[in-house]
């Protein structure tokens, strides 16, 4: 029997304890899932430890040790960080260097360009393959920020066969700065639970963050507006519940007490696995996604398909996606505390069953099973591995 060959994804998210803090991990996760229904793929992802584990009979992963922080969050200045993230560097860039090896391999996917793509081109060149790259926002509006950095990162996107990103503006940033052509493909899950039937038609509602705890994700710009709303306002609130975790914990933990000791119904969790999120999205009434930097946040997508209304910055694509005629929830005038208060003012003067339209519409255009299809189209592997 001819065995086929693989697809080799290589990512710096993948979930490691299973209990949210991946972020994208599980994104990435459920897309390995979808393409492995068609081609055996194996993952290089992060681990507590370098090892080799069987996951299905068509998924293979092979991790890399890492620190359970993200590599954006390391300090390079500092002596720890910076032996933290060589070693990181070079454990990924061996492992990729076995997921290769491993077998035949038909292409090489990184998500997202850096490391991750760097270690997928000088693999790919070694074994005369070709490898695409899928940008995240941090790639090209933080890292591409860095000259250095970004003179990589520029080889990285040139020398790829096809590059994505997960968002409309991205994808237009990622041309001008890879000088190269790319493909806008969102990142979506796979969801096991289903929308709810029906929204609440008046307050009190319930307000929903899920999310690192990041100065990029703006929770802090969200518990400055929660500290600008009247007691009138807080009646037409049951609750606020924040869940994640990161670099701004303290800050998060004292404001979210400041809240609760002055009578606001504020509540903050740890992470939260996938199958508790999707539940804390149905029993919500508005998701809030305050973001400074963002593209399309997979929890964008979650809410949507789940049929619950967001309260977003304007940044990102958010504008585009929120500003047509079925809105799915409320845009705030401008990034800020002052007028994400004002989003949260008109969110409670209106009912989540007034976005019921809009959220239907803009479910289906997150289907991970056709974004898995796109990529073997591309990479010319089809769908005739199926099983």
């Amino acid at each position: 029997m001819t065995v086929r060959a693989a697809l080799v994804l290589v990512t710096s998210s993948f979930p490691i304890a299973g209990d949210g803090s991946e972020a994208a991990g599980a994104f990435v996760a459920d897309l390995v899932e979808a393409l492995s229904e068609y081609i055996p793929v194996r993952v290089v992802a992060p681990g507590r430890q370098s090892e080799r584990q069987q996951w299905s009979a068509q998924i293979e992963v092979f991790r890399y040790a890492a620190p359970e922080q993200p590599l954006s969050t390391l300090r390079l200045w500092h002596p720890k960080d910076a032996t933290a993230t060589l070693r990181v560097l070079a454990s990924g860039a061996r492992a990729t260097e076995i997921a290769v090896s491993a077998g035949t391999t038909a292409h090489i996917l990184a998500l997202w360009a850096l490391p991750c793509g760097e270690w997928a081109r000088l693999t790919a060149a070694r074994h005369s393959i070709d490898y695409s790259v899928w940008t995240l926002g941090s790639d090209i509006w933080s890292l591409g920020r860095v000259p250095i950095v970004k003179l990589l990162l520029r080889r990285v996107l040139l020398q790829a066969r096809y590059c994505y990103s997960d968002g409309m503006q991205l994808k237009e940033d990622t041309e001008r700065l890879g000088g190269r052509s790319a493909q806008f493909l969102p990142s979506t899950r796979n969801l096991v639970t289903s929308p709810r039937r029906s929204s609440r038609k008046r307050p009190p509602y319930r307000l929903l963050f899920l999310g690192r705890w990041h100065p990029n994700k703006g929770v802090d710009l969200l518990l400055a507006a929660l500290r600008l709303l009247a007691d009138q306002e807080w009646q037409s609130i049951e609750s606020v519940e924040l869940y994640g975790g990161g670099p701004l914990q303290q800050e998060v933990e004292m404001a979210v007490d400041a809240l609760a000791a002055a009578g606001r119904p504020v509540r903050r969790y740890g992470y939260i696995e996938k199958a508790g999120a999707e539940a804390a999205i149905t029993a919500a009434d508005f998701l809030l996604i305050p973001s400074r930097i963002e593209s399309i946040p997979v929890v964008f997508s979650d809410a949507v398909k789940l049929g619950c209304p967001v309260v977003a910055m304007p940044v990102g694509d958010f504008p585009l996606l929120m500003g047509e005629g079925s809105p799915c929830g409320v845009l705030a005038r401008a990034v800020s505390a002052d007028a994400y208060a004002d989003a949260l003012r008109t969110a409670l003067r209106a009912s989540p069953c007034d976005f019921e339209n809009g959220l239907e519409l803009m479910a289906s255009r997150f289907d991970l099973t056709s974004c898995a299809r796109k990529l073997l189209s591309d990479f010319g592997q089809g769908e005739s591995g199926g099983h």
